[in-house]
């Protein structure tokens, strides 16, 4: 798990140093780079900074510059920079031996590069793992179809566990895992992306591809570039998620017991590390499950795992408190739990946590993930399981009940849905309505009932109405967003899998490639980089994906039971009231924040002077805003929430 830079182009040679730097804290035990043809039409450079888990030594070394082997095959030439961890890489490197390829280092890295000179392009189909990496192919022949000698090939795994940053520019093409390490070129154009902007308003992220910064763009999750002369030439998908409306006909406790084996296998696969590897556990069933799995695979061996505490765990804002239930699992399961306590002063560190995430994400959890891999990096623990991706494989959210509840009313004329959605926008605007929880879910469940059922689908992820985004904005803004239709992204990624019907199924396929790619992993990578901690994700094992697309929505949401297959799956492995507990989120009590300790935050970033010089948002708007939150007329709490991260964001990467 590293941090990786480089640029094919017109570029200056002290870039390179400067966009390694910037991704400093991503690979604190060790850097290397390389510049490839310098002095030549175009330079090509790679940067690494590393942090090291599998194949501690200096072989593993990267950027990593491949050599002939005895087995005829011509690897010179090809130099790799790689973040990530190839879970299969053992079965991989033993094929590849077979083959004749001969091997200096235990790495994965280096299997990645025989595995291209190999099968090319389609190494990318072979891979199960997390991962972002650049190919500089210089070999005197042997290249893939499309592939120029001196090309750079980049790709990004199939999650999009690991991120990948580009940009195209007029000297050339710049790319990194974070998008500070771009903005070192001080040529790269700081203009805003307003579609990007009025898409984070709404969801509280950016679907990809697009950044706050028109210039710089996400590579998609199962993506890949070839670019060359400084430019992309071909761009695709090399993985889509298999929702195609097949799914499997075993019994329900068959299923769950092959979830449960497949979920030891996978976590068994990620273990796999020269350092020590700890565990997030929240007591809720997704982290539960992985420790589990954890000490069914190391019976005897010590594990940490580490959970977060509120001071003032009574106001978790209808949410349940997840400490006992952490407590309870861990001597379940005999492991050492890690309490880390967060009071509401985490909240002065919003500031540090917007520049760490190089975009405007406006959700408090990264707070939790990074006090956690503050305290794991500090006890000597650089890798971490999380329970990330139950919920948006196998359904958990409010907003799964929810859709499997339009059943009952969406087969109505349009006219009356819209009705229904009128009635409770009016009930929830009374004083004090949405600060009771039920009314506020109920209202937001349907705030669209109006719209069709894949707009209605992508409604659910949206945490404000249209209206209000667009008359917090100013006239000139307004204009610039007037034609765009905020469900766009979305709607064009359910166009991908256009033999799957059940709206569930369709509902999952946009967790997993917008909601867990663009913000939960994108946060969690961040949160644990940022102190040099690798963060894993068992769930999303591959193959456990596959199985997951298989399993019948019946099996999953039963009526207000979701992730009903997993919970079954996991009984002979946690206590049952663990299992079925109520669910609760990875946050903070942000509403009460906003109103006490947050407030002078608050006034701050949304003061009028700060608001007018953005030229985005319309001080009196907010102003208004802000006072129908606090009198319950309206839950704004998250769209303030984005409007403060949004205004951060500025100063932090816009006015340096």
């Amino acid at each position: 798990m590293c941090g990786i830079v480089g640029y094919q182009g017109s570029f200056g040679s002290a870039l390179l140093r400067a966009m390694t730097d910037a991704v400093a804290h991503r690979g604190p035990d060790g850097e290397g780079g390389v510049i490839l043809g310098e002095g030549g039409a175009v330079a090509t450079a790679l940067g690494h900074r590393r942090l090291s888990i599998i194949d501690l030594s200096n072989a593993g070394a990267q950027p990593m510059c491949a050599v002939p082997d005895a087995g005829g095959g011509m690897l010179a030439g090809l130099t790799l920079v790689f973040n990530g961890e190839i879970y299969n890489f053992r079965e991989l490197r033993t094929e590849l031996a077979r083959d004749g390829h001969e091997f200096v280092s235990h790495s994965d890295t280096e299997v990645l590069l025989h595995l291209y000179e190999r099968d090319g392009l389609a190494m990318m189909e072979r891979l199960n793992g997390i991962f972002a990496f650049a190919i500089h192919d210089d070999r005197p022949s042997g290249q893939p179809a499309d592939v120029e000698r001196g090309s750079l090939v980049l790709a990004r795994d199939p999650m999009g566990v690991k991120p990948l940053y580009f940009a195209e520019t007029t000297q050339g093409f710049l790319f990194g895992s974070e998008i500070k390490a771009l903005l070192e070129d001080p040529n790269l154009s700081r203009d805003i992306d307003p579609v990007a902007l009025h898409n984070t308003l709404a969801y509280l992220w950016s679907p990809s591809p697009r950044t706050m910064l028109r210039a710089v763009r996400k590579l998609e999750p199962g993506s890949a570039l070839i670019v060359t002369s400084g430019a992309i030439v071909r761009k695709w998908t090399f993985y889509q998620m298999p929702y195609d409306g097949v799914t499997s006909q075993q019994s329900e406790d068959t299923l769950a017991a092959e979830l449960a084996g497949r979920l030891q296998v996978a976590v068994e696969r990620q273990l796999v590390s020269d350092v020590p590897v700890g565990a997030f556990l929240s007591g809720g069933l997704d982290s539960s499950a992985i420790v589990a799995m954890m000490r069914k695979t190391l019976p005897d061996q010590e594990i940490t795992a580490f959970t977060i505490s509120f001071a003032e765990a009574s106001d978790l804002e209808g949410n349940p408190e997840d400490l006992p239930y952490a407590r309870r699992v861990a001597k379940h399961l005999d492991v050492c739990l890690e309490e880390i306590e967060v009071d509401p002063s985490a909240i002065d560190r919003l500031p540090e946590l917007v520049a760490l995430l190089d975009e405007p994400q406006a959700d408090p959890a990264p707070i939790n993930a990074l006090m956690i891999a503050e305290r794991a990096r500090a006890m000597g623990i650089p890798v971490l399981l999380s329970g990330a991706g139950g919920d948006d494989l196998f359904t958990g959210y409010r907003r799964h009940w929810a859709l499997g509840f339009e059943r009952r009313w969406s087969w109505l004329p349009r006219a009356a849905r819209a009705g229904i959605q009128s009635a409770t926008t009016r009930a929830g605007s009374t004083r004090g309505a949405q600060s009771i929880p039920a009314v506020r879910r109920l209202a937001k469940m349907f705030a669209h009932a109006g719209d069709d059922s894949d707009r209605r689908l992508v409604s659910y992820f949206m945490w404000s109405t249209e209206e209000v985004r667009r008359a917090l904005y100013t006239r000139d803004f307004a204009e610039s967003v007037a034609d765009v239709d905020t469900a766009a992204p979305l709607l064009a990624s359910l166009a991908r899998i256009p033999n799957e019907h059940d709206p569930i199924q369709r509902m999952l396929y946009l967790e997993v490639r917008h909601f867990l790619a663009d913000h939960n992993l994108n946060y969690t990578d961040r949160a644990g980089m940022a102190v040099g901690v690798e963060v894993r994700v068992p769930l999303l094992d591959l193959e456990l994906v596959r199985f997951a697309t298989r399993v019948p929505t019946r099996y999953k949401q039963k009526g207000t039971i979701g992730k009903a297959i997993f919970k079954r799956a996991m009984e002979p492995y946690l206590p049952r009231d663990v299992i079925y507990r109520a669910k609760s989120g990875f946050g903070v009590p942000l509403r009460r924040w906003l109103r006490q300790e947050l407030r002078l935050m608050v006034e701050d970033t949304l003061n009028e002077s700060s608001l007018r010089r953005r030229g985005i948002f319309e001080p009196v708007a907010v102003r208004r805003l802000i006072e129908l939150d606090a009198e319950g007329r309206l839950d704004g709490s998250y769209t303030i929430f984005a409007l403060m991260c949004i205004e951060l964001w500025f100063r932090h990467f816009i006015d340096r």
